[in-house]
C-alpha cells in the first residue's frame, strides 16, 4: 500500500458536489502536484487530507492509519498557506518553534529544532527578528520552517507562491523542491500555475469541475493529454477537427488533404479532435515529419529571438515558432506555405 492513499473522496457543500470520486496512491517522498483552475476542488482535497474537512464519503489514510474522523492537531501534518499566517508578535524563532511549544517540546530540543529549519531555509542568522521585518519570500521561508519543525509526516502547500513576484517564485520554487528533496518528505502540492506544477512535481493531477482529469508524469501530461481539457489548460496547444475516414487504419482528413495517423481509432466516426503543441511544428519540409499540410500565413509576429507564424489550413489554424536568423527575414503574411509534422505528435483527443 502507498504511503498516503484518499479513496473515493467526494465532497459537498449543500447540495453542491464540488469533489467527485477522487482517488490518489502517493508514495513516501513523493511530491505531488494538484493543478486546476479556480473551483476545481484541488484545495478542498488538501483541506480534508489536513482535516480542516471532512469528506462527505471516502477514506484517507496516511502510513495505513485512518484519518477521517481525527481532528486537524493529531495528524501529522505540515501545511503552508498562501498568506503566510505567520504572528506578527512573536519573532522568526519563536514562530518556528510554534507547533513544538504546542506540542510540550522542551526547550532545548525546541532550540535545536528551530536552528536546524532556519539554516535549512536559509534564515539561520534572522531569528530575533520580526515578520514585519522580512520580505514576502522571507516570511514564506519562516512558514515553511515552521510547518516542518514538528517533524510532519505529510507537507500540505496551498499555493504557497502565489502572492510573490515572478523572479521570487522561481527562486523558491527551487528551493521547496530542493528541501523536499533532502527531508524525504511526502508532499502535496496546490497551484494553478502549470509552469510551477510542470517544474517541480514527481506527478501532477490535472483536476477539472471536481475530478482528477489525468495523473501522471509532467512529461506525460504536457506530451499526451487524454482530454481536451488537459491539453488546452496545460501548455500552448493547436486544436485541429478531422473527418475519420477509416477508424480501423486511422485515416482521417484535416482540410483537403488525408492524414494516416498508423494507429486505430475504435469507436471513432464523424469529426474527431487532434491536438497539436507549436513546438512540433516545422515550417517547410523536415526529416523525419512525414505529414505535410498546405495552407496561407495570416499572422506573423517578431518576438526578437523567436518568429510566431499562424498558418490557415482551411477551416484550421496553427500556431508555430521559427527562430529568428539574421540572414532570413521573416515570411510575409499572405503568401501561401507548407507545415511539417509527424503523425506521432497529432494527439486523439477525449471531449
Amino acid at each position: 500500500m502507498s504511503f498516503l492513499n484518499l479513496e473515493h473522496l467526494e465532497k459537498f457543500f449543500g447540495p453542491t458536489r464540488v469533489v467527485k470520486d477522487f482517488n490518489l496512491s502517493v508514495e513516501k517522498g513523493e511530491f505531488i502536484s494538484l493543478l486546476g483552475p479556480s473551483g476545481c476542488g484541488k484545495t478542498t482535497v488538501l483541506r480534508m487530507v489536513a482535516g480542516f474537512e471532512s469528506p462527505t464519503t471516502g477514506a484517507i489514510t496516511i502510513d495505513g492509519q485512518n484519518m477521517v474522523g481525527l481532528a486537524a492537531n493529531r495528524r501529522k501534518i505540515g501545511m503552508v498557506f498562501q498568506a503566510y499566517a505567520l504572528f506578527p508578535n512573536l519573532t522568526v524563532a519563536q514562530n518556528v518553534g510554534f507547533g513544538l511549544r504546542i506540542a510540550k517540546v522542551d526547550k532545548a530540543t525546541i532550540a535545536r529544532r528551530v536552528a536546524e529549519m532556519l539554516a535549512i531555509v536559509g534564515l539561520g542568522e534572522f531569528g530575533n527578528r520580526f515578520p514585519f521585518q522580512l520580505s514576502g519570500g522571507q516570511q514564506q521561508r519562516v512558514a515553511l520552517a515552521r510547518a516542518l519543525a514538528p517533524q510532519p509526516q505529510v507537507l500540505l502547500l496551498d499555493e504557497p507562491l502565489s502572492a510573490l513576484d515572478a523572479k521570487i517564485r522561481v527562486s523558491l520554487r527551487e528551493e521547496i523542491r530542493a528541501i523536499q528533496k533532502k527531508l524525504g518528505i511526502t508532499t502535496i502540492f496546490v497551484t494553478h500555475d502549470q509552469e510551477e506544477a510542470l517544474s517541480m512535481s514527481d506527478r501532477v493531477v490535472v483536476m477539472h469541475n471536481g475530478i482528477a482529469s489525468q495523473t501522471g508524469a509532467p512529461f506525460e501530461i504536457y506530451s499526451r493529454p487524454t482530454t481536451r481539457f488537459v491539453a488546452e489548460f496545460v501548455g500552448t496547444l493547436n486544436l485541429l477537427t478531422a473527418t475519420v475516414i477509416d477508424a480501423d487504419t486511422g485515416t482521417v482528413r484535416i482540410g483537403d488533404t488525408n492524414v494516416a495517423l498508423n494507429r486505430p481509432l475504435p469507436g471513432k466516426t464523424g469529426t474527431i479532435s487532434l491536438a497539436l503543441r507549436p513546438e512540433v511544428v516545422t515550417l517547410g519540409p523536415s526529416a523525419g515529419r512525414e505529414i505535410t499540410l498546405k495552407g496561407r500565413i495570416t499572422e506573423v509576429h517578431f518576438l526578437g529571438s523567436v518568429i510566431r507564424i499562424r498558418i490557415d489550413l482551411g477551416g484550421n489554424s496553427v500556431l508555430l515558432d521559427t527562430f529568428n536568423t539574421p540572414d532570413t527575414p521573416p515570411p510575409a503574411v499572405g503568401t501561401d506555405a507548407e507545415i511539417s509534422v509527424a503523425e506521432r505528435d497529432l494527439m486523439v483527443l477525449e471531449d
